[in-house]
């Protein structure tokens, strides 16, 4: 009982946790707003974003359970997906051009417009959580990690949503102590993403010859 509640927890803890933490609109922008406006007002903003995050991770695992019910969908997600990720990995280690370091300056948000609201917003333009917590979720479900029953999907949403205000409040909180942090993953970006895709893209074949075999 315990551990049908605690792993789909950090399952979604983590994920979000591993999924938020490089450098990106909003995270950075939260650490913006808590050196412009004060730490209160990046956790208003903040707590905007995570609302959309619950109802984004919401959508996809009801997708993902739709998915996982249809075996000939999910395979051809999967062969789709394998070469996706390996063309990424490809491109990412080989391919692209490393990033630039862009100058530490703090620019002035002109919005005075309601944080919670711009916090929502820009969250709510964000895409990326969709099919990163179905490929998750699905991907935790083939190894039998993860079923799509009410209680382990609430569980994991809440997950998710705890490990995003982690990451949300370390980069408002700690912003100055890990910048030199945030400057080290920007240079090493496309090495961090292509290898994620790697990764990825072997679990992705491996589940294909799985079903195949």
């Amino acid at each position: 009982m315990v551990t049908a509640i605690l792993f789909p927890f950090l399952s979604g803890f983590l994920a979000s946790a591993i999924g938020i933490f490089p450098p990106g609109l909003i995270n950075m922008t939260a650490a913006k707003i808590s050196i412009q406006d004060g730490r209160n007002r990046a956790l208003i903003f903040a707590l905007g974003a995570l609302i959309i995050i619950f109802f984004q991770t919401l959508i996809a695992l009801i997708f993902a359970g739709y998915i996982n019910s249809h075996q000939e969908v999910l395979i051809l997600l999967r062969e789709i997906g394998f070469g996706v990720f390996s063309l990424l990995t490809i491109y990412f280690l080989f391919i692209a051009k490393k990033p630039a370091i862009k100058s530490k300056e703090v620019k002035k948000i002109k919005s005075k417009k309601s944080r919670f609201f711009l916090g929502m917003l820009l969250s709510a333009i964000n895409f990326f959580p969709i099919p990163y917590y179905v490929f998750v979720s699905i991907g935790l479900a083939s190894f039998d990690y993860f079923t799509f029953e009410k209680k382990s999907v609430y569980t994991f949403v809440i997950g998710v949503v705890m490990g995003s205000f982690l990451v949300f409040y370390s980069y408002i909180a700690f912003f100055k102590r890990i910048e030199s942090k945030t400057d080290f993953i920007i240079k090493n970006m496309n090495t961090i993403i292509g290898s994620i895709t790697g990764i990825v893209a072997l679990f992705t074949v491996f589940n294909i010859i799985k079903y195949y075999f």
